[in-house]
């Protein structure tokens, strides 16, 4: 279990826990991708929890330190592609829709890089990560704790 100084949510609401822990298994998006835009959320909404736990669940997959430390600083950094660079501006963009909604020139450079389908998963990857940032800094789940491939 997870240190949480305010509230164990998946003991007190386990019905819930449990949807947002379907929710977030129902997205079927490249897990190299969904690792950098859980990441950037993670970073823009100051989530100390999923920061560690995307960090080492990427690092066990195979990704480099580089590319994990340049995920704040993508646009000056090269070694992401087209598609990673739509996906993190898109995540950006959904991350922080209150105060710069999501612009029709991020929508189109997404549009144009993955397919409906994917764009759709892609949508829903950003919304369930702000969720789970959100239930997280709430609760206050401590950060360290993780173990890659804990959750699934």
């Amino acid at each position: 279990m997870i240190p949480a100084h305010r509230l164990q949510l998946a003991d007190v609401a386990p019905r819930n826990y449990g949807a947002m822990y379907r929710f977030s298994q129902a997205t079927t998006l490249d897990p190299a991708l969904k690792d950098l835009i859980e990441i950037r959320a993670s970073q823009i909404n100051g989530c100390a929890f999923c920061l560690d736990m995307h960090h080492k669940d990427a690092r066990a997959r195979g990704e480099t330190d580089e590319r994990l430390y340049m995920v704040a600083a993508w646009r000056e950094a090269r070694c992401y592609d087209e598609r990673e660079r739509a996906a993190l501006a898109l995540t950006e963009a959904v991350t922080l829709v209150s105060e710069t909604g999501v612009p029709d020139a991020v929508w189109d450079e997404a549009e144009a890089q993955f397919d409906a389908d994917e764009l759709a998963q892609l949508v829903f990857s950003i919304t369930v990560i702000n969720a789970w940032n959100r239930l997280m800094i709430t609760s206050r789940a401590e950060p360290g704790h993780y173990e890659p491939g804990m959750f699934g």
